[in-house]
């Protein structure tokens, strides 16, 4: 029976790829990217990413930097936080309950499940620590557990905040522990009904006071209705003292990581956008998070390109849109964002890493990779630069998929891949 599904769906997938559209691999990055005219097609096109082991293989880095992989067959890492003491906190889980609207959703979760891990979540938080120094963290503990999809993190006021799927939850913490010593205390919940886009990113203020939590559509673009879409598509502000949230940014179609900038405390944001408009719209993208502003999901695009597909329009949000900062390329699905440090090297002292997860919907892939968006002033400045590469490689396999970019400020980038459920380190050589 197992198999007859499978070859059915098969057979569903190649009809319906044959009606789609598989346009070019034009992918125009930074501030002013020259996009295409919408193309609606019957379904997108969709590649699977064919899950390999890494065997004797591993990341390709730059010149001067080496990659080591400092963890192992953990239970789908999501993203990473490096605790004062140099330790490592891993969210680890896997969440979502949406039902399947159309035969396109059916067959995109076939699709895409095909390139997931088959490890079960572990909806716990796991600990590393490299007690010596010396690049080898021979300390891998569960810190917390009996979590609900934790994903996102972040330190403040010796508290661990964690961003689980449906709240957000706070463990008192005292340095050097290896186990969470209480029950973790409810901050807020948060929005988690259906939870198309289950995943809730988070950042802190430099200050402590507040937390800003990334929360996802429930559609693609409004296909449940816009009830279903209250208090969605935005980030919160959260006041850390008393719970208290309001709206802090809207028409964020699915901000995935955020991360505040060093120098100037801003808040940026790296969001996933928009499907089946053509393998070249709409962008992914890297923008700063101004408070009360409004990034045009889903009347409109990349500012006032307006969606035809949403009815009905509404031409004072379309106008009100602001246009992000800086295009990733549509579809690499980024979910990774941290600020750099001088200590990452002078090529790689001002900008922000992003973890880009990878393309299902291209026929030609994009992403699978970690790039580099040089920064100047504050704002970026030039074109991304690869930084860690070969997660999909020249045969067409895929060996892993970046999603969390760690800074570590004594001198590492740490990389979350939940395909090989491994967390790799990058450093310096010279």
């Amino acid at each position: 029976m197992r198999f007859s599904y499978t070859l059915s769906m098969a057979s569903m997938v190649l009809l319906l790829s044959a009606c789609s559209d598989h346009g070019d691999s034009v992918q125009s990055r930074g501030p002013d990217p020259k996009l295409p005219e919408p193309r609606q097609t019957i379904l997108p096109s969709m590649k699977i990413a064919q899950p390999a082991e890494w065997g004797d293989r591993k990341p390709t880095v730059p010149d001067g930097y080496a990659i080591s992989a400092i963890a192992t067959d953990l239970k789908i890492p999501r993203q990473t936080l490096v605790l004062p003491n140099g330790d490592i906190l891993v969210a680890e889980g896997r969440g979502g309950n949406a039902a399947k609207l159309k035969p396109k959703d059916v067959i995109a979760g076939y699709i895409k499940a095909q390139g997931n891990t088959k490890v079960k979540g572990g909806n716990r938080l796991t600990l590393l620590r490299d007690a010596d120094g010396d690049g080898t963290y021979e300390t891998q503990t569960v810190f917390a557990e009996d979590l609900n999809a934790p994903y996102g993190l972040a330190f403040a006021n010796n508290k661990i905040y964690v961003a689980n799927q449906d709240a957000l939850v706070s463990f008192d913490y005292k340095s050097g522990e290896t186990k969470a010593s209480t029950p973790p205390v409810k901050v807020v919940a948060l929005p988690a009904e259906i939870n198309h886009h289950w995943t809730k990113a988070m950042t802190v203020s430099q200050d402590g006071r507040f937390l800003y939590v990334g929360i996802g559509s429930n559609s693609n673009i409004t296909e449940r209705g816009m009830e279903a879409e209250v208090d969605r598509a935005m980030v919160w502000q959260v006041d850390v003292n008393t719970g208290a949230y309001k709206p802090y940014a809207t028409g964020l179609r699915n901000p995935t990581a955020m991360a505040m900038q060093p120098q100037t405390g801003q808040l940026w944001t790296v969001v996933n956008e928009r499907d089946e408009l053509g393998p070249d719209l709409v962008p992914d993208y890297l923008t700063s998070v101004r408070e009360g502003g409004f990034y045009g999901w889903p009347y409109s695009y990349w500012g006032q390109h307006v969606d035809p597909r949403v009815k009905p329009q509404n031409p004072e949000k379309v106008a009100a849109a602001i246009t992000p900062d800086y295009s990733l390329g549509s579809h690499v699905a980024a979910l990774g964002l941290s600020f750099s440090l001088p200590v990452m090297g002078e090529k790689f002292a001002d900008g922000a890493f992003v973890g880009e997860h990878g393309s299902w919907n291209r026929d030609q892939p994009v992403g699978y990779k970690v790039i580099f968006v040089p920064f100047s002033n504050g704002r970026p400045a030039g074109e991304p630069i690869d930084f860690a590469t070969g997660f999909r490689g020249e045969d067409g396999k895929t060996r892993g998929r970046p999603v969390g970019v760690t800074v570590d400020p004594r001198g590492a980038l740490i990389i979350a891949d939940d395909l090989s459920n491994t967390i790799w380190r990058v450093t310096r050589t010279r």
